[in-house]
């Protein structure tokens, strides 16, 4: 009876050893994720025509957050203090440099965790909000505010109609392709149907659009569905503002998604509201998505690829995946747009065509060598 007792604790202690080494092998690759993107924001910051060598950047962001906090309580009194005492270096990191490379973070996270979450509720791994609709649908209320000024609100400044019209009908399209499928019960399957009819239909109205415009609003059009992280301080907090409630309301889910994964009918039966979670996690998604496309445009590629390679990495326990995908979506996206400032300087390519290019042979690889290991 002792050596039985003593041949259980054994093997206990040696499946708890093997589970902590499991759940660290998931934390390490967190940790390198966020370590990666400092790496690649230290770099892409140090570009430009104004010399900055990688310790002065990082030494001039830490000192002027230390005043942002403790002397100026705004970034934007703080950005005025440097313009006004020609603080030419500080300037050039926190009004040129830093706005794109927040921005990148933001979208990264957005777009990682929101393909994340749509992969796990719909159970298929081309889902993601660009596949689904999303994007077009926000292109198509951009084209809308550039072509034919048409906007669901009115103002003088032709940018604040153009965020304001892609985030509407990004979350528009979230809701008629939740519309559409609430007719066949909701199920994965007509989820995703509903999402490509809709993205070709979004597809199609802006091409229409652009036939009738004239060419110097079908130029503007095109270049704004690249994808680029330009954006201001103001346009970061508002979507900062946007997708700060939904990540913690999603990681409270990672559980429910987990038993989804067994199926809908498994998932009932331990207790899952599988139509309310997956209402839930659809539309936070769609505005994190919404949140960050209509300030940076459709950028491709961040929210498939990137919870992909986190699930062959980490496994598809959404405890980790969605976190880490969100952070290693932050880190490739800025990676982009490192490579898309140094593949032609000085002319910075839009960022959106280089997670496209990026995207293309690392999800072909998925597809040809990896898929069946890891989904």
């Amino acid at each position: 009876m002792g050596n039985e007792t003593a041949s259980i604790r054994k093997e206990m202690e040696r499946l708890s050893d093997e589970y902590k080494r499991f759940v660290g092998r998931k934390i390490s690759f967190i940790v390198a994720s966020v370590l990666l993107i400092f790496i690649t924001a230290g770099v892409s910051v140090t570009l430009g025509p104004y010399d900055i060598s990688f310790i002065d950047a990082y030494s001039i962001i830490f000192q002027g957050m230390h005043d942002i906090i403790f002397r100026f309580h705004n970034i934007y009194a703080f950005i005025q203090f440097l313009d006004e005492n020609y603080m030419v270096k500080e300037w050039v990191i926190w009004q040129q440099r830093l706005p794109p490379i927040v921005m990148g973070v933001i979208a990264g996270i957005s777009l990682g965790i929101a393909g994340a979450e749509m992969q796990g509720i719909l159970r298929n791994p081309l889902a993601s909000p660009y596949t689904l609709g999303i994007s077009s649908a926000a292109v198509f209320g951009a084209a809308l505010a550039i072509i034919i000024n048409l906007s669901i609100v009115r103002a003088a400044d032709e940018r604040f109609l153009i965020v304001v019209n892609a985030f509407f009908f990004a979350i528009l399209s979230s809701s008629l392709i939740y519309g559409i499928s609430k007719m066949k019960n909701a199920t994965p399957e007509t989820m995703i149907l509903a999402g490509i009819a809709i993205t070709y239909l979004f597809m199609a109205l802006t091409q229409l659009l652009k036939y009738f415009a004239p060419a110097e609003e079908v130029k503007e059009t095109v270049v704004w569905s690249f994808g680029a992280l330009s954006a201001n301080w103001s346009e970061i907090l508002i979507s900062f503002v946007i997708v700060l409630p939904c990540v913690p309301v999603l990681m409270l889910k990672v559980w429910d998604l987990n038993v989804m994964s067994a199926g809908d009918e498994v998932a009932k039966s331990l207790g899952v509201d599988v139509e309310r979670t997956r209402q839930l996690c659809f539309f936070l998604s769609s505005f994190l998505t919404a949140g960050t496309v209509c300030f940076t445009g459709p950028i491709s590629f961040i929210g498939l690829v990137s919870p992909h390679i986190c699930r062959m990495v980490i496994g598809a326990d959404n405890r980790f995946l969605v976190p880490a995908s969100g952070l290693f979506g932050a880190a490739l996206l800025i990676a982009a747009d490192t490579v898309a400032k140094i593949v032609i300087s000085p002319v910075i390519i839009p960022v959106g065509i280089i997670t496209a290019f990026m995207g293309v042979p690392l999800f072909l690889y998925l597809i040809l060598r990896r898929s069946r290991e890891y989904w």
